[in-house]
């Protein structure tokens, strides 16, 4: 019996839905560009051109409504993440949505109850999670290799990355934040998956913003506006304590004078082992014949891309009606550990997270 193709409709024709477009492209037996919209027409258009999408909607609202669209990828800005994700949820559309989840926890709390309603699969576009050192490593923890992960520590320092000065990166109203809210969720949800995705209690935090109000550290990604403006910070520190004891440690940045790698970091200290990752490399410490002992893992022959294994996962879940891996409560998990850190930063005090939904 032949499988039937997923149709998808993606929102947001930018740098970000192009490399959607690419990845779902490679799984051609799988799925069908069925349609596309952007806020500025013309590049919808010359997506759906470069892609074979088959059509191009004139809004987000007639993409979701239009029936032959089984599921949805959202990359837009932040602040339209929630609005978009739980009208195609009660359209009955599947729904793959850039990180974060939404804006903040609230926004996130709305997916989450649009999600139990509709039964429909809510996906967050972590791709990092599908990296081969993320997944040995991963795959090492559950079989025990460290005993208990009581602390973790993680970040991401770019030296001089701030993305797009003055555009919606920048603005809090349309990003939600800075480093902590592009960059960060991804170590967050990288060292929670990691640690075994014990359930956060309380968060103890601090943001700067020392680089961009000055317009320094000015990175390459993204279209500068100098005429917009910068009201997010450009690092962010904080501490977290989870229900079980163990803690997290996180520190990020856009800019920052220090000297580092510029690539993303997660040490894991377990009980019996630990794990150490840097950029595209991994090892187990441990501990054996009273010296320390560090094996470096290596990626698997033809190992694949990780937004392919990310998209294939989607369709996956889709088909046989699971919930996936980087699923709805994750996405809230790490929005309200955001939201957090932002407000420890503004009260100088410990938050506890409201789980309530």
């Amino acid at each position: 019996m032949e499988i039937q193709k997923i149709r998808l409709g993606i929102i947001g024709a930018g740098a970000i839905g192009s490399v959607h477009l690419t990845t779902f492209s490679k799984l051609g037996e799988d799925v069908i560009l069925q349609g596309i919209t952007d806020a500025y027409l013309p590049l919808a258009d010359q997506r759906a051109k470069e892609f074979g999408v088959k059509q191009v909607f004139s809004s987000a609202e007639e993409l979701i409504h239009d029936s032959n669209i089984d599921a949805v990828i959202i990359g837009v800005p932040n602040k339209w993440h929630a609005p978009l994700a739980i009208q195609a949820l009660k359209a009955g559309k599947h729904v793959l949505v850039e990180k974060p989840m939404g804006i903040n926890s609230e926004a996130a709390k709305d997916i989450v109850r649009a999600q139990r309603e509709t039964g429909k699969a809510v996906m967050v576009g972590h791709q990092m999670r599908w990296q081969w050192n993320i997944q040995q490593v991963k795959e090492q923890a559950e079989k025990g290799a460290l005993g208990r992960i009581y602390h973790a520590k993680t970040g991401w320092f770019r030296r001089k990355g701030i993305p797009g000065w003055g555009s919606w990166f920048t603005t809090k109203s349309e990003a939600g934040g800075g480093p902590l809210i592009d960059i960060g969720v991804h170590m967050l949800d990288l060292a929670l998956y990691l640690m075994g995705n014990p359930k956060p209690v309380s968060v103890f935090g601090s943001t700067y913003a020392e680089f961009g109000p000055k317009k320094k550290g000015i990175g390459n990604w993204g279209t500068p506006n100098w005429e917009g403006q910068y009201d997010v910070e450009d690092l962010a520190t904080a501490l977290i304590k989870m229900e079980d004891g163990s803690t997290l440690s996180l520190e990020v940045s856009w800019a920052v004078n220090m000297d580092t790698s510029n690539e993303p970091f997660i040490h894991l200290m377990g009980s019996e082992g630990g794990a150490s990752l840097g950029g595209n490399s991994a090892k187990i410490l441990t501990e054996q014949f009273d010296r320390p002992i560090d094996i470096e893992l290596s990626p698997k022959p033809n190992e694949e891309e990780d937004r392919v294994q990310l998209s294939r996962h989607f369709v996956e879940c889709i088909r046989n009606g699971n919930q996936p891996i980087t699923s709805a409560m994750t996405g809230l998990t790490n929005n309200l550990i955001l939201d957090a850190i932002y407000e420890s930063s503004k009260t100088g005090r410990e938050v506890v997270l409201d789980w309530n939904i």
